[in-house]
């Protein structure tokens, strides 16, 4: 009976025996662990009990103290390379028998970056919306001003300076109607996410003949509801920031990847999604400065001299007129950005 509610559980937990081999998991371990419970029993599982010396530590330290432990945000260390953090209770339940519960942490820190994520776009916007208010009213005043100057100079020529008065005043209204992002409502058409990366491709290849382009798109990827133009003007902006980062710093043989996989029972935000599509793009360039990590997807904060700071904080406001969002992880040699869009129609 207590084997049947342990396998219905979704919480990983696997008995192990006194020198840490397997006895048994249940099917929430198995996926965890990527271990079948036939192929592992009997045996020891490398990434509890093998190389991970500080985890073999405390496993060995329950058993002999035989008192429950418990390891906060712990690393598991797969044999394919791949990792996940998790927090893990250690219980001994004879001398002969150790009871581990793991429960993974990355979903969940996933998650509170998002929702964090998503708390700042918020307020980063609100704070864009009064300070467009607060600017583009006094620049209305200047602009009238000029042009009623102009009428009245004695010297025709003089109105040149007025004419700069009012193109500057355009330029700044502009500059602020950028930095507030599309201000059009998208159109909720079906679209197919390849031809929209597609698109992006060949406008790169024409701009940058040297650059490596290469594609692992998934077939399976159903259709989407969005906005293609508006898609394709978030995918651009990221992808061109990342060519344009390579090129200033002369990355040697700068390759970019686009990739594409579904994401099934994911989480953005608050939200649970049945599927959600992911939009992968990999360059292998510098990658982004720590200081701006944080504060990336804000209006006017840029890693690049000549960058404007405006193309990202447009892409994440695209992507939120899609009930998705963009998350970046970025090292020396490899910055990948990563679109998430749900695939259920948009009401």
């Amino acid at each position: 009976m207590y084997q049947r509610l342990l396998e219905h559980l979704t919480t990983a937990v696997v008995l192990l025996d006194e020198r840490l081999r397997v006895r048994w998991l249940n099917p929430a371990a198995e996926a965890l662990l990527a271990a079948s419970r036939p192929r592992v029993v009997g045996h020891w599982l490398e990434c509890l009990a093998g190389e991970n010396d500080a985890i073999r530590v405390v496993l060995q330290k329950a058993m002999e103290e035989f008192h429950p432990y418990t390891q906060r945000e712990a690393t598991l260390v797969f044999a394919t390379g791949e990792s996940v953090t998790v927090d893990f209770t250690a219980t001994p339940m004879t001398s002969r028998e150790l009871l581990v519960e793991i429960e993974p942490r990355d979903r969940l820190m996933r998650i509170s970056r998002e929702e964090a994520l998503i708390a700042r776009q918020e307020t980063v916007k609100a704070l864009m919306r009064g300070l467009a208010h607060e600017v583009k009213n006094p620049l209305g005043g200047i602009r009238g001003a000029a042009q009623l100057l102009e009428r009245d100079l004695p010297d025709p020529q003089l109105a040149e300076f007025t004419r700069i008065i009012v193109e500057e005043a355009d330029r700044l209204r502009d500059l602020v109607d950028r930095m507030l992002g599309p201000n059009t409502i998208i159109r909720h058409e079906p679209l197919n996410v390849h031809k929209v990366l597609e698109r992006v491709r060949a406008l790169l290849e024409a701009e940058h003949a040297k650059l490596v382009f290469e594609r692992d798109y998934d077939p399976s990827v159903p259709e989407l509801i969005g906005d293609e133009a508006q898609l394709i003007q978030a995918t651009l902006n990221i992808a061109r920031n990342a060519v344009q980062a390579m090129e200033e710093h002369a990355t040697p043989s700068p390759r970019l990847l686009l990739r594409t996989r579904v994401r099934r029972q994911f989480t953005l935000g608050v939200d649970r999604h049945r599927m959600v599509c992911e939009v992968a793009i990999i360059d292998n360039g510098p990658g982004i400065p720590e200081p701006i990590r944080e504060t990336l997807f804000f209006p006017m904060v840029s890693g690049r001299a000549e960058g404007s700071g405006l193309g990202l904080s447009i892409a994440q406001s695209i992507l939120h007129q899609h009930q998705g969002l963009i998350e970046c992880d970025s090292r020396p040699g490899a910055t990948e950005f990563r679109l998430l869009i749900p695939l259920e129609a948009s009401p």
